[in-house]
């Protein structure tokens, strides 16, 4: 991507590029996790380098057919399908019109028609309806289900991956291929391999039952976790918890999702891919019909439920099914209605603004009409598929609202809406989510409970520790091409025993091993940072190249740092009295609770701004967040291009 765009290119010149790569260890099956891909694009949302990591047959394929990465650059005058067919050895680019836009509909067409006898062969990469009329496109990767012989799903979904592949008229990208063992990655030492994929499914299949059921429940074992913790995002990141979240946690889709293996690679243990058979939408092209479900995981529980105000799994259904079928992404999409709906609530817009809906909290059949408006590219679903940060500036230019209040309560930070965590007890999780690379996703750093429960990083020295180790960790996995899941939502029994539980120290110790026997590099665990240091400084990097990648960009709504309303604040009136006179020595008899509130946004914004020093300097980057000369140098990435980057922003 670097040497395919200059730093004025703009997501919809031909010249930005989609990458897809899958790593040296992506591939493997059996190894938990093992089946990953990275897709990388210059974002509409955000202008910088978006990073999503996802699941399905698409990476593996793509690699066993010979391609560590494809990039796919330049614009077609018409739609086009690609194929990568490893078994045959061959490239074909197909030029096509007429398809549907609906993106099960299509990929189920393509696996049939590129391998009838054995539909497991193929994997097809595409997008929806809405990605050609909204910023918030997401990639659809599939993968055959054998039992339930149909094609299933995992996203790409940040950033607007999928609305770039539609303007490059890629209707598809399929890839081929046939048998699958552990000697089909090509690894160094297959018996090391096979002992340390023995070691780490074997713990998954004896823990997983006594430890968050996610072979049986996904990630939905987290909306219980995030409600006890007032972590979890209600009415647009205003609360963080809420009497009637069990109707949308494990318990219940326990029972609402299909039985039998759900894994979205070949053997993974953890399975967590679950799905719903025969539901049936109540609005929409699909209206009165039986389809599949893939999902819902957490981020679209909490999004398109809790932060909507919405307390009911079958809607969440519907808006999953949907979201993928037009291929969107429900984070931005629940994020982003979830403003809307606020707005709305607050006056700054009104149903004449809206085209006469009424978008209060809770209100189900019109967040699914704005979906339906973004797939037809119709009406106020227009303006929200821009995304919050478009979408605050219409507000205020053509509808008059507020333009510092919606900056306060507008979850967005670089462009990117934010993943569905509760972040204001937290200061570590604000810096994980205001300076991460992309923008807030808790993929890049996740420091909630080690920060707010544990109380692992009572010290500015100790967050930062912990904002350069579990950054660059988790990076890792998307380089190799693995699931973070199995490295730290299972884990060993001694685990609480070591010296830094938070790191999960055996697995980083096993995965060392799976490196050193797949690729032949022998690797301890300590040699994996540096790994992703490079890599990690080199995206911050292009984000300077782009014109971004500076403090100023590092940003935070204030709702992630404390309460913008009077509301907000005495819905935890007794945590932050207490904050504001035990740890910031206020006397506040005789306040108002607007004059808490003021208070205490000064504080906590200075909070903030002392965290910001602290990382960068743990980092090895200057006081306006770049990497030093002495960094660049460290890391190997001092090439020419770097160093006149640096130099033209004064750091020499």
């Amino acid at each position: 991507m670097w040497n395919s765009v200059s730093g004025d290119t703009k997501w919809n010149d031909p010249e930005n590029a989609i990458c897809i790569a899958s790593g040296p260890l992506g591939g493997t099956p059996g190894y938990p996790g093992g089946g990953k891909s990275i897709v990388t694009t210059i974002s509409p949302l955000t202008g910088i380098p978006i990073d999503s990591n996802v699941g399905g047959y698409f990476g593996p394929y793509k690699k066993f057919a010979g391609f560590d990465v494809l990039e796919l650059t330049g614009k077609s005058d018409s739609e086009v399908i690609i194929l990568i067919d490893g078994i045959e050895s061959t490239i074909k680019i197909y030029e096509v019109s007429g398809l549907t836009d609906d993106s099960y509909e299509l990929s189920m067409a393509l696996t049939d028609y590129f391998d009838k006898e054995k539909p497991v062969n193929i994997s097809v990469v595409s997008t929806g309806s809405a990605a050609k009329n909204t910023e918030l496109g997401c990639l659809n990767f599939t993968w055959f289900d054998a039992k339930r012989k149909r094609v299933r799903y995992k996203q790409a979904g940040r950033g607007g991956i999928g609305t770039v592949f539609a303007h490059k008229n890629i209707k598809a990208v399929v890839a081929r291929w046939s048998t699958v063992s552990m000697k089909t990655n090509q690894p160094a030492d297959l018996d090391a391999l096979k002992n340390v994929t023995k070691l780490h499914a074997g713990e998954i299949n004896t823990l997983d039952p006594k430890q968050n059921r996610m072979a049986l429940v996904g990630t939905t074992h987290l909306v219980p976790i995030m409600n006890d913790h007032d972590c979890l995002p209600v009415n647009n990141f205003r609360y963080g918890m809420h009497p009637e979240s069990k109707v949308i946690g494990e318990e219940v889709y326990e029972h609402i999702f299909d039985k039998g293996f759900d894994g979205c690679w070949r053997g993974c243990a953890v399975a967590c891919a679950h799905g719903v058979k025969d539901f049936v939408p109540f609005t929409g092209p699909y209206k009165g019909q039986k389809v599949f479900v893939d999902g819902p995981e957490y981020e679209t529980v909490a999004g398109c439920g809790s932060n909507l105000g919405v307390f009911d799994p079958f809607f969440i259904l519907e808006m999953n099914f949907y979201c993928d079928t037009y291929g969107l992404d429900t984070i931005s999409i629940g994020t982003g209605i979830a403003f809307v709906m606020e707005c709305f609530e607050m006056g700054l817009i009104t149903k004449e603004h809206t085209g006469g809906m009424d978008l209060s909290f809770g209100n189900r059949l019109n967040a699914l009409e704005l979906l339906h408006q973004m797939a037809r590219g119709e009406g106020f679903g227009v303006i929200v598929g821009k995304g919050i940060r478009k979408m605050k500036e219409i507000f205020a230019s053509d509808f008059g609202a507020d333009a510092a209040i919606m900056q306060d309560i507008g979850m967005e930070s670089k462009g990117l809406e934010f993943s569905e965590y509760m972040t204001k007890e937290s200061l570590a999780q604000q810096g994980g989510y205001g300076m991460a690379l992309k923008g807030p996703q808790h993929d890049e750093a996740w420091l909630i409970f080690l920060d707010m429960v544990h109380n692992f990083m009572p010290t500015f020295e100790n967050k930062a520790e912990a904002l350069h180790w579990f950054p660059m960790f988790r990076t890792w996995f998307g380089l190799c091409g693995l699931c973070k899941l199995p490295w730290n939502d299972i884990v060993p029994e001694d685990n609480r025993e070591t010296k830094e539980p938070a790191k999960v120290i055996k697995h980083v110790g096993w995965y060392a091993d799976f490196f050193s026997s797949v690729t032949g590099r022998k690797v301890k665990p300590e040699d994996l940072i540096p790994m992703s240091e490079a890599v990690y400084n080199f995206q911050r990097l292009f984000n300077l190249k782009m014109g971004y990648g500076t403090r100023e960009h590092d940003t935070l709504p204030y709702r992630s740092m404390g309460p913008v309303t009077v509301d907000e604040y005495l819905s935890r009136q007794e945590r932050y009295d207490t904050a504001l006179t035990e740890k910031h020595g206020v006397d506040i008899s005789g306040m108002t609770v607007e004059e808490k509130v003021a208070q205490l946004r000064k504080f906590r914004e200075e909070q903030y701004e002392l965290l910001k020093d602290a990382v960068y300097e743990r980092r090895g980057w200057t006081p306006n967040g770049i990497p030093t000369v002495a960094t660049v140098k460290r890391l190997g990435i001092d090439f020419p291009d770097v160093m006149e980057l640096l130099k033209s922003h004064g750091v020499e």
